[in-house]
Order: C-alpha cells, then structure tokens, then sequence
C-alpha cells in the first residue's frame, strides 16, 4: 500500500509540474463553460432597428417608444423614405426597419385596422426570425394596451413581415457562407502548420535554414502550393454553393476572389506563425485546433450574434480574423455591395496577414543566425 501511494504522490507531483497538462485539466474547461454559457444565448438583445414613420401621429410615436424601450431593441435612427432602407441594410448595422404607413393613426381609429411592416435582414436567417418574433410580441401588447384605453370597438395593428436579401429565410444564406470561413481558415492554418512543424521534426528544417534560400523564399516556397489549392478549393465551394444550394454571388465575384485570396494568406501566415511555436506535429494540430475552431464558431458570428454576448466577448472577437471574413462574404455574396462597404474589414485582415507573416519571417531569421 506504501508503494501505491508513493506512486500515486509521484503522479500528482508530475502532473503539477506540467503547466500544460494543468490547462488542459482546469484551464480549458473553465474557458468552455464560461465562453458557451455566455456566448451560445438564443436571445436578442440590443438589436439595431430604425423607423420609417410616414405617419407621424401620437400612436406611432408611442408604439416607437414602447418598442425601444424594451431590452431586445435600441434605437439606430430615423429613416426618410424607402429607398434608405437599402442602404441601411447594406451597412449591416441595423437587423430590422419598421415602417409606418401614411396615416397610419388615422386608419387605425377610423377603419379599426393598420399596417405596420417588419423588414428584416434575411442574411442571417436565425436572427431574422427571432427579431420578428420579439416585434410581434411587442405590437401585439401593444394593441392590447390601445384597445384597454379605447375601451370601443377594438382596432387591430396587423403586422406585415418582409425579408430582405433571403424572402424564404433559407438557412444555406448562414451556412455557406461561414463553412467557407470555417474551412479556409481551418485547412489553411492547419496543413501549413503541421507541414512546417514535420520538416523541424524530421530535422529537415536545419537543412533548408543553411542553405542559401533566405526566411522570406522558404517560406513563400511552402505557402505557394497551398495558396493555389485552396484558391482552386473555394472555387469548388462556389460553384457546389450556386448549383446545389442555388446561393450565387450577387455582388462581384472578382471583388469575392481577391478577397477569398487575402483572407486564404492570411490564414497560411498564421499556420506558418503556429508552426513557429510548435515543436511536433501533435503540437501544431492541437493548438491549430483550439485556437480556430471554437473561436470561428462561437466568436465570429457566423452562428451566434456577436451583439447579444457581453462587451467582453466583443473585444476578444476583435482579435478573430474569420469576424471580418463573415461580413465580407455575405455583403458580397448575400447582400451585393461593393468595396465602400467592406474596406475596413479588408484592411484588418491586411493588417493581421502582415502581422503573421513578419514575425514568422523573425523567427525563421533568429534560428537561422
């Protein structure tokens, strides 16, 4: 029994001696419970609407009122006619447009019956459904409050709901587009990762830092054949997404492939910055793997609405380069902007390739002198 216990005092204190094997044991499903309880929320909160009032009476000031001043809701601003509704949706910022007819407080009391139209933003057909749901709820308490003080022939508001970008709320409008983050991110980063790690585990690494090829061409040189397969893979996803789940690329498709291939750079760069940090193969897949994989679904809002998760989260999904390749590919994709609309998130994952690559090409420097 001495014997067993002594081997069993012997484990603990190997264990505990091994920081790893304590993040793996505490650290991460800590980070999992407190990432998943916070982050996977069905809910809406603080979702962006703005109001195209035609009306405005006292009613639709007030049904306004009622509807901003309930949680899921925050004001985005007024709208002045239809045709800024477009533009609205295209910068992404809003979920939502409520639009009040001409005459609408008038109609109500004098026909017993108006309209008020939901327009949602069908690209993320999840939301849009849930922030119809909230609305409709609201105006239907709303209603029930007007008929209370009437206390007459009871009006009906009759809400109207119109998708915009997705009139089916097809679910392949979610889907395809972050698969394709999903997938880029996760075989660039990984398979460049593990293929650099493999020449520094097989000792081959040394050989090519001797010879005359500098940091830069070694790497460019094991960069070049992914970037060209991966660039011939999401042509693949293109056609299959068109054909088979009949998504086309609204905007332009040479705008989506230059973007396709800075987003696939920047993912290679990263692989080469894990493979830095890496000593084996092992090593680069498992830090390839929790370091992409929950981040792209949880933080990017390819599922779950970065605005309903805590500030925190916000600031954390900041440094999550598939964030800023969601937007990308669904306002070209889905919603058909050009340029103008996604240049800032252009310019961070620029930004972020550049980052990777330098300190890649540091490092690869340092071991060479």
């Amino acid at each position: 029994m001495n014997r067993f216990l002594g081997f069993v005092k012997k484990e603990f204190l190997h264990i505990f001696r091994d920081y790893r094997t304590l993040i793996i044991l505490f650290g991460i499903p800590a980070a999992q419970i407190l990432i998943f309880g916070f982050v996977v929320n069905t809910d809406i909160k603080n979702a962006g609407v703005s109001v195209l009032d035609l009306s405005k009476d006292e009613i639709t000031r007030n049904l306004c009122s009622k509807i901003y001043s309930s949680e899921f809701f925050i004001n985005s601003g007024t709208l002045n006619s239809y045709g800024d509704i477009d533009r609205v949706f295209r910068k992404g910022r809003i979920k939502a447009v409520i639009v009040f007819e001409e005459g609408f407080g008038r109609r109500l009391l004098n026909e017993g019956h108006a309209s008020v139209s939901i327009i949602t933003d069908g690209s993320e057909p999840n939301v849009a459904t849930m922030v119809t749901n909230y609305a409709r709820a609201i105006i239907s308490s709303f209603n029930s409050e007007l008929n209370q003080n009437l206390m007459a022939s009871p009006p009906v508001i009759i809400p109207e709901v119109r998708m915009y970008y997705n009139l089916s709320l097809k679910s392949h409008f979610m889907f395809v587009p972050g698969v394709i983050t999903l997938i880029m991110i996760l075989i660039c980063a990984l398979m460049t990762s593990v293929t650099i790690t493999r020449e520094k585990e097989f000792g081959t690494m040394e050989a090519l830092l001797v010879s005359p090829l500098k940091p830069a061409h070694i790497i460019l040189g094991k960069v070049t054949p992914y970037f060209l397969l991966s660039f011939i893979n999401i042509i693949t996803i293109l056609i299959l997404s068109w054909f088979v789940f009949g998504l086309p690329v609204k905007g332009s498709l040479i705008l989506l492939l230059l973007e396709t291939m800075l987003y696939i750079l920047m993912s290679l760069s990263l692989g080469i910055l894990i493979s830095t940090v890496s000593k084996t193969m092992q090593q680069a897949i498992f830090i390839s793997a929790i370091s992409l994989l929950l981040p792209t679904i949880l933080l990017s809002g390819f599922i779950f609405p970065i605005e309903n998760m805590p500030k925190i989260y916000d600031y954390l999904s900041s440094i999550v380069p598939p964030r800023y390749f969601i937007v990308i590919i669904k306002n070209i994709m889905i919603k058909g902007t050009g340029f103008g609309f996604v240049w800032k998130e252009t310019l961070v994952i620029a930004l972020m390739t550049l980052v990777f690559m330098g300190i890649s090409v540091r490092k690869f420097s340092l071991r060479l002198q």
